[in-house]
């Protein structure tokens, strides 16, 4: 054990929560998420000295949820700090949210002291084999002088090829070590200098020959589809994706958290004809999107049986996965460059009367025509489409840097995928691969300290909210730039689903499983801790409610009253166009 000892006595010493926090610097890291105690609270306050913003939550899931996004939203590692025991295992759910999203986050924990190991120490656990189910890398800070490698380790990890969560455990005795100043900053040197992402990232080769038979599918396609999803988000490929389609012609379908990277706008979207293109298209270039459910596993009978998938992935594992007719291992943002190079050499272009585009073109119009209908009533009590059609208006309304959006629910959310409307890259964070409910304020937080220049707008359903709820009372103590929009029905799906034969046994007056308080005032919530609230019920309150929140850009719960026999039951998406 690194002990002070005669030697650095007349040293100034460092302890290790200080040296922890000097290598977060080190690295690079501005912000973290957490809940604070025993044994990890002198390593907040050391970080935040050291010009680290910390984000204080009332639970680490919510912190851990905005550490992931944190990761997504701006490609450096979103980290969780949390105690020891159940704040740990608390925090598993954020890290396995950035696995399973695969978003580059760090779970830093403290734990108990190595001495007392397998004595039934305070808030004792193997916090080790806790993690390694969710974890692309787990380490273990076992003596100060550890830290500084530990922590770029983990953080180097979280970041290079597919990104992805990693855990770090920092015991109490560790934590509590000294040595001298002079031997942390030649540590932490050390650390910085064997850091892959200070020397660049090992880069993957791309065979100019696979990029070539890429470009052939493509010019020989009779019904080429584009498809994109947040891995190409991450990739930060949005300018390359544009010329791509712009100089083909070739139509797109954007996964739900790829939408933005063109606009929903854009002459050439499909997603409005989603099923006629999966359904019709006989080569499919994937760019950083899986095919599993979201998109069906690229499988029968969504997808034609002779589709042939180009698959563009950073995991050469995935590709094999997935077996497509060709797999492009590799960052997005590089391959899409050589696919694009390739294509300006030998171009080629569909034309709009193309009979796929004209095609695309008839059913986007057919399907949008149908919907606006349907959203140009007016209808009180609201229906989902009314109030959803009113916050797409005020969010276009926003402009540029259009606003952060936070979709969360089950039909709030369905709903809101085919009415809200994306314009920029990496606007909108919703429930993702998993169908993660309870992400929503956590995902809130994390946007408005990495996007302070944007407004973050939340559109809820009451069951997802209450999930984090309490995390308003954060909103207001940051004076973040939120608003959180509550479509409130009185339960998960719309409160009482049940059929008659199904109201039995001796509990059956109890209130039904989906069940919530009906009216409940989410409103006031917010404003117990002095941020402000709205209940509306109707077209011109909720247009005024949008417009005075938007405006003060300041924390706020409107609370929208919503028919409870409006909604019904969701779980896979399901795509009606």
């Amino acid at each position: 054990m690194a002990e002070s000892n005669s030697q650095t006595t007349s040293q100034t010493l460092m302890d290790g929560n200080t040296l922890a926090a000097k290598s977060l610097a080190a690295y690079g890291i501005t912000h973290m998420f957490g809940v604070v105690g025993i044994p990890v609270t002198s390593f907040a306050n050391r970080a935040v000295a050291a010009g680290i913003r910390f984000i204080a939550f009332h639970n680490e899931q919510s912190a851990g949820y905005a550490a992931s996004a944190y990761g997504y939203l701006t490609g450096r590692p979103g980290i969780l700090l949390t105690v020891s025991g159940p704040g740990c295992v608390h925090g598993l759910a954020g890290l396995s949210n950035a696995m399973i999203n695969t978003w580059p986050m760090v779970l830093i924990s403290g734990s108990c002291d190595q001495n007392d190991v397998g004595r039934g120490d305070f808030q004792e656990l193997n916090q080790i084999e806790a993690a390694k189910p969710f974890s692309k890398h787990v380490g273990k800070a076992k003596d100060i002088k550890e830290i500084p490698k530990c922590f770029f380790e983990a953080l180097d990890s979280a970041v290079l090829g597919r990104p992805g969560g990693c855990y770090l455990d920092l015991p109490t005795d560790v934590l509590h070590q000294t040595i001298s100043e002079s031997e942390a900053d030649s540590l932490i040197k050390s650390a910085v200098d064997v850091s892959e992402i200070e020397k660049g990232a090992k880069k993957m080769s791309i065979a100019s020959l696979e990029v070539e038979k890429a470009v052939d599918l493509l010019r020989n396609a009779e019904r080429p589809l584009i498809v994109f999803g947040k891995g190409a988000a991450y990739a930060r490929a949005e300018n390359e994706l544009k010329r791509l389609v712009e100089s083909t012609g070739f139509p797109f379908l954007p996964t739900p958290m790829g939408k933005g990277l063109l606009p929903d706008t854009h002459e050439l979207a499909a997603s409005a004809a989603r099923s006629l293109a999966i359904g019709k298209c006989d080569v499919a270039l994937v760019v950083g999107a899986r095919l599993n459910w979201l998109l069906h596993f690229g499988e029968q009978p969504k997808w034609s049986k002779d589709v042939k998938f180009i698959l563009v992935d950073v995991s050469e594992e995935e590709i094999e996965l997935r077996k497509p007719h060709l797999g492009l291992a590799g960052d997005a943002k590089k391959v899409l460059e050589l696919v694009n190079k390739e294509i300006k050499e030998n171009p080629f272009c569909l034309g709009k009367n193309h009979p796929w585009l004209e095609a695309i073109s008839k059913k986007t119009k057919e399907n949008v025509s149908r919907m606006e209908a349907q959203l140009a009533k007016d209808v009180v009590p609201f229906n989902f489409l009314t109030p959803m059609r009113i916050i797409r208006n005020a969010i276009l309304e926003v402009g540029s840097p259009a606003p952060v959006l936070v979709s969360e629910g089950a039909n709030t959310m369905d709903v809101g995928r085919a009415v809200l409307v994306q314009t920029e890259p990496r606007t909108r964070l919703d429930a993702g691969t998993w169908g993660t409910m309870g992400v929503g304020l956590g995902y809130c937080i994390a946007a408005a300290v990495a996007e302070p220049h944007r407004l973050v707008v939340a559109v809820e359903g009451d069951s997802g909210f209450g999930f984090s709820a309490m995390e308003v009372e954060t909103l207001v103590r940051y004076q973040l730039p939120v608003v959180v929009i509550v479509f409130n029905n009185g339960g998960v799906y719309g409160g009482d689903r049940r059929n008659p034969e199904e109201i039995a046994g001796p509990f059956k007056d109890d209130p039904a499983p989906t069940s919530f308080v009906p009216g409940a005032a989410y409103h006031v919530l917010i404003e117990a801790f002095g941020g402000k609230g709205y209940l509306v019920g109707t077209p011109d309150e909720l247009k005024s409610a949008l417009s005075e929140s938007f405006s003060a850009r300041k924390p706020a719960v409107i609370n929208v009253i919503i028919d409870p026999y409006a909604g019904a039951e969701s779980g896979r998406m399901q795509h009606k166009n």
